[in-house]
């Protein structure tokens, strides 16, 4: 018996042995300082170096037969690394790591024999796990498992009564398993070259293409980082990592130009920004990839050098005159020829243009700073082939004065100089404005104008600060001598070349108090009685004008007022005379026609003797007839043929052109007698007008166009 527990107990120390072996194994994987982590990060070979282990520990002992429940104390290990801080982790790891514990439950009593005494075992997964017979502990049975190769596992465990002897009763359950990623994958690029094309004209940020490392790990452990590493086009390209998909995306980083590289090469590196530790010997966990990018040419306007112009131009030159040379090249390769222009919204005075060739840009128009100082213009520059493309710069133009006003009164100048005035006494001070841009500033000079330069009146003083003084040369002023004076006074700028005008001063003779406050400045006032004062002569003069016009006017109506043609009532018969000839009358025809009748016809006599007739407008005010031309109309009546078809067109009650009048017939035997002469108009049925040559002379005429002729003998 006691050989027997020897040999228990060496197999014991053993066991525990080889545990902590194993243990010390794991634990041994102290973190690697940043150094070493670089050079394990790099492509290139290292040497190993072995780290000595520095483990304390005793040796331990334990119980054989331990029945407790509560946990038995076995040992402690210890690593100098630790500092007690708590960060160093102690891991049990391995093969024989704990997964779950199963129990089953047995309704028998436990007390009697083995009926309640459960045993389990394994029926599916193996081997990569075990199941303690005793506990039901599920643990694993391999090392190194892989989730990449197989990720979940179904492990079916019996539950068997009677200690598992024969005739025991069994239950099973199955557990799934998954195994939890690690990040033990590196990431590959599937394409160690990658090729892409982008046109010149893309846009900054724009995307030119995708690229992607594979990772077999998930989640955190598959999270990618691209970065450019190297390459001539670090400067042109970004690469940015998309989140979603863990895929680098290439973008424009600056504007691009096909004639000015065509391609470019990138090295492009992704990497795992999470990284552990103890699989760093799997790695490098890093790779790269090259990419080629070429350029395509796309057709782009021309374009300016420089990309904008300031030209400064004297306003004095001369029309024709070349201010600037504006230049514009193609960028594209064809190198197509340049047509230039002037956008004309921009030059609305046309005070320049632009030679379509050279670009040589001049002045059409004279300058005038005065008027314009500032001119900003849009030159365009068009290809020759391909007129779609048109590039544009903007010019500004500053125009320099140059001095071409001569200075002049800001305003008309009327002093007034008293009657009782001194020699030497000030009497006005006036200042002068000239339009043109002071470089080193403006200064007048004023003095007399030759032809009054012995003036025995005045006289000008100047202060030497662009005013002058006006005084008096004597005394003795009287506005019955002369009331006005005007005096010439040249007034010279200071620039080059010196321009000079002549403004006249207008000095009044005025009568003063002895203070020298103006009482009255024209000489009529002597004149006027001493009681009656100037506003009051100014109020009868005004008054007096306005009677005059009110007269002139009422004098003038009555005389351009028209006299309406007096019309008799007694008769209501109007006839429309086209022509009248009198080839020398008779002792009859006495009374001349009055034409205004024919102008007036609806206006009632107001006033005189009644007349033997009165001629009236027919119902019917206007008749469409033909004339023919040999009758030949006078002027007067065609006027008036004319006014009465505008009153025809303009009544409002007229009835349309197109409409259909009816008449209707109602018997015989009417007392007003029938409509005979709107019949007649219409109707082919012969009359006798021979009863006309009966009326005398006056109707004779009237018999000859009505009278029975062989043939038609109408007027109209």
């Amino acid at each position: 018996m006691s050989n027997a527990k020897s040999w228990l107990g060496l197999g014991l120390s053993l066991y525990f042995w080889g545990l902590m072996d194993l243990t010390t194994t794991v634990l041994s994987s102290t973190p690697t300082p940043p150094g070493k982590l670089k050079a394990l990060l790099s492509d290139k070979p290292q040497l190993h170096s072995r780290t000595k282990r520095s483990w304390v520990w005793n040796q331990f002992f334990v119980l054989e037969e331990y029945t407790g429940t509560d946990p038995l104390y076995v040992g402690k290990l210890h690593s100098d690394m630790d500092r007690g801080d708590g960060s160093i982790k102690y891991i049990l790891s391995g093969e024989g790591t704990s997964v779950i514990q199963v129990t089953a439950t047995d309704a028998d009593d436990p007390t009697y024999g083995n009926s309640a005494r459960v045993v389990y075992s394994i029926l599916q997964g193996q081997p990569y796990f075990s199941v303690d017979s005793k506990t039901g502990v599920i643990r694993t049975a391999l090392t190194n498992m892989d989730r990449e190769a197989k990720e979940y596992y179904e492990v079916i465990i019996q539950a068997k009564d009677m200690g598992g002897q024969l005739g025991g009763l069994s239950g099973t359950t199955t557990v799934n398993i998954t195994l939890s990623d690690v990040n033990d994958n590196p990431p590959r690029f599937p394409q160690k070259h990658y090729q892409m094309s982008v046109l010149e004209s893309a846009p900054v940020s724009s995307t030119v293409g995708r690229v992607f490392a594979k990772d077999l790990d998930e989640g955190i452990n598959a999270e990618m980082k691209y970065t450019i590493v190297d390459g001539d086009g670090a400067d042109a390209f970004d690469i940015n990592t998309d989140p979603n998909f863990q895929v680098g995306i290439i973008t424009v980083k600056k504007p691009l130009s096909f004639e000015s590289k065509k391609s470019y090469t990138l090295k492009v590196e992704g990497a795992n920004p999470h990284l552990e530790m103890r699989f760093l010997n799997l790695g490098p966990f890093q790779d790269t990839t090259t990419v080629h990018i070429s350029v395509e040419d796309v057709d782009e306007p021309p374009v300016f050098e420089p990309g904008f112009y300031f030209v400064e131009v004297p306003e004095d030159v001369t029309i024709g005159t070349t201010i600037q040379i504006i230049s514009a090249k193609d960028p594209d390769v064809t190198n197509n020829s340049i047509r230039y222009s002037i956008d004309r919204n921009s030059d609305p005075g046309r005070f320049f243009y632009v030679d379509i060739t050279t670009g040589a840009l001049m002045t059409a128009r004279p300058l005038d700073r005065e008027e314009f100082s500032w001119h900003n213009i849009t030159i365009l520059a068009m290809e020759m082939n391909n007129p779609s493309q048109v590039g544009s710069v903007s010019v500004t133009i500053k125009v320099l004065d140059v001095n071409d006003n001569a200075p002049e009164f800001p305003r008309f100048y009327e002093a007034f100089v008293c009657e009782n005035a001194k020699s030497g006494q000030l009497i006005q001070t006036v200042s002068a404005v000239d339009h043109d841009d002071p470089h080193t500033g403006q200064h007048f000079y004023y003095s007399l104008a030759p032809e009054a330069a012995n003036n025995p009146n005045f006289t000008v003083r100047d202060n030497q600060d662009n005013t002058a003084r006006i005084l008096t040369r004597r005394s003795g002023f009287r506005q019955q001598e002369q009331s006005i004076f005007y005096l010439p006074i040249l007034i010279s700028d200071n620039g080059q070349p010196v321009l000079s005008s002549t403004g006249t001063l207008t000095i009044q003779v005025c009568s003063c108090d002895d203070n020298g406050h103006v009482l009255s400045c024209s000489p009529e006032a002597y004149l006027l009685p001493v009681t009656l004062s100037r506003g009051a002569l100014i109020a009868i003069l005004g008054c007096i004008f306005v009677l005059l016009v009110l007269v002139l006017l009422i004098l003038s109506m009555r005389r351009h007022r028209k006299q309406p043609y007096i019309i008799d009532d007694d008769e209501n018969i109007h006839e429309n005379i086209v022509r009248y000839d009198d080839e020398g009358g008779g002792e009859e025809d006495t009374e001349a026609f009055d034409i205004a009748a024919l102008w007036n016809p609806r206006e009632a006599q107001v006033g005189g003797a009644p007349k033997s007739r009165q001629d009236m407008l027919p119902e019917i005010e206007s008749l469409s007839r033909h004339v023919p031309q040999t009758c030949s109309v006078s002027s007067t009546v065609h006027s008036y043929v004319l006014a009465k078809l505008y009153e025809a067109d303009m009544d409002l009650w007229a009835p349309p052109f197109d409409s259909l009048q009816t008449y209707m017939f109602e018997g015989d035997g009417s007392v007003a007698g029938s409509l005979s002469s709107l019949q007649s108009a219409t109707s082919d049925s012969e009359q006798n007008f021979d009863f006309l040559t009966d009326w005398g002379p006056r109707f004779r005429k009237l018999a000859e166009l009505y009278g029975a002729s062989e043939g038609p003998a109408s007027l109209w």
